[in-house]
């Protein structure tokens, strides 16, 4: 087991790192897991600053509620332990594409088998080409066959093969050696399973960019794939859309209820769509009767988060810290209650603190009624908040840990991957102390990479 953290520092550079890797017991116990991971983050010293944990494997309810419970003794604050487990985007993704795939082997295999018929030898792959310029077919892409084991090269094969069905058909009239081409009926079902990929496969690609906030992209992404399922497997028109994707919105329901809470947090943060953004997407999917118990869930838990965060202790031993303009640590009081000028005020100081409060607004409900900004894609959420560090000292604390929440456990090069990669048998045969000193070291000491731009949002809406 591999695990990772990832954080925003105080300069505001977002940071990925391998803590440990783990090897578990066999067989796995609901209580084996959850102890490792306490164990991890203990001898790290997290206790009490976790905000999140994002799992990319299944685990049973039991499991899921033992690790909750566990982490929520060590971290008691942060809405009871309700952020504390959320699932890997990837993880699921590659889930419910592997439903529909399953669900539409026959008419995938037939499109599979063409395309290897006429990948088998240059002669027909130009006599292929030769048929395509000759009735003008309007494709620049390339037949390719797939990898199985990476669901992307699926789709791309099948979407290719659905611009080119033409050919095929026209191949399939000419070469009597070409065998049970597909139908017009196989490829309705092909470009019906390409209409459900192409959103899933586009998600996919937010999560190959290097470490950046992805939360509220995916948000933008993840509530219309859950509507779109939902839609469809309800479709009493089209018989084989409604099968395809009842069990991929089965799967995804489940992603979807274990992270939308933490996911709809982050959007809160967002200053170009903060609460209207949830309340507009929950009526979407749950319909205004429904949606507007989860939209209070979500408005009481920012509001509580926010609470908790002001209720962080404000003072140690070693003095108190906080934040210039400039970003650096500057102190605020020493170990024996006197303020920087020697005054002995700080009673007085928290007296202020108190009764000022009760007559303004706080950060979060002032951040909340002013204006959005306006949309634009090259927005840089996290810039905005260090900018905006001293007019909210705390809610932008609580915003760069939010925004920090990892949406996926698994490197940009294994986003799409649908088996797990297994260790080689070199490295299992060392004891579990030298394979995590190897592989750690590897990862600390390699250069992190740039960030790269912040995801582009699309706001197309469903109707």
């Amino acid at each position: 087991m591999f695990v990772s953290g990832q954080f925003i520092d105080s300069d505001w550079k977002m940071h990925r790192k391998l803590l440990n890797v783990i090897r578990q017991p066999y067989p796995e116990s609901d209580t084996a897991f959850s102890h490792s991971v306490s164990a991890c983050l203990s001898d790290w010293g997290m206790d009490g600053k976790l905000i999140s944990v994002t799992i990319n494997q299944p685990l049973s309810e039991a499991s899921v509620d033992n690790l909750r419970a566990l982490l929520s003794v060590k971290n008691p604050l942060l809405l009871d332990g309700q952020l504390l487990v959320g699932g890997c985007l990837a993880r699921s993704l590659s889930t419910i594409v592997q439903d529909g795939l399953a669900f539409a082997q026959g008419v995938v295999k037939k499109v599979r088998d063409s395309v290897k018929y006429v990948k088998t030898s240059e002669s027909l792959e130009e006599k292929f080409n030769e048929i395509k310029q000759t009735h003008q077919v309007p494709s620049s892409k390339k037949l390719e066959i797939d990898d199985q084991t990476r669901w992307n090269t699926t789709y791309e094969m099948l979407s290719s093969a659905l611009e080119l069905k033409k050919v095929f058909t026209k191949l399939g009239e000419s070469d009597p050696d070409y065998k049970d081409p597909p139908s017009e009926e196989d490829w309705s079902q092909i470009q019906t399973l390409c209409q459900t990929l192409k959103q899933l496969f586009d998600i996919a690609n937010i999560l190959t960019v290097p470490p950046t906030t992805k939360t509220i992209a995916v948000f933008h992404e993840v509530w219309k794939v859950q509507l779109d399922l939902a839609r469809s497997a309800n479709n009493k028109e089209n018989q084989f859309l409604s099968g395809m994707t009842k069990s991929m919105y089965e799967n995804f329901d489940k992603y979807w209820k274990s992270t939308c809470y933490i996911l709809a947090i982050a959007v809160v943060m967002d200053p170009r769509f903060k609460m209207k953004l949830v309340e507009f997407t929950f009526v979407k999917i749950y319909g205004e009767e429904r949606a507007a118990s989860f939209i209070k869930i979500v408005d009481e838990g920012i509001h509580e988060l926010f609470h908790e965060y002001l209720s962080f202790p404000m003072h140690s031993t070693h003095g108190s810290y906080g934040e210039d303009e400039n970003g650096q640590s500057v102190k605020i009081e020493d170990s024996e209650g006197m303020d920087s000028n020697g005054l002995g005020l700080s009673d007085f100081d928290a007296y202020i603190m108190e009764t000022t409060s009760q007559l303004s607004k706080t950060e979060l409900d002032q951040y909340l009624e002013e204006s959005l900004l306006p949309r634009v894609h090259d927005f840089d959420v996290v810039g905005w908040w260090k900018l905006n560090r001293i007019k909210y000292p705390t809610l932008s604390k609580m915003a760069r840990d939010v925004l920090s929440v990892p949406v996926c456990t698994v490197p940009g090069n294994m986003v799409f991957d649908t088996v797990r990669r297994e260790m080689d048998s070199y490295r299992s045969s060392l004891r579990s102390e030298t394979v995590e000193a190897l592989i750690c070291a590897k990862d600390w000491l390699q250069p992190e990479k740039l960030e790269g731009p912040a995801p582009v949002i699309k706001m197309e809406i469903p109707i």
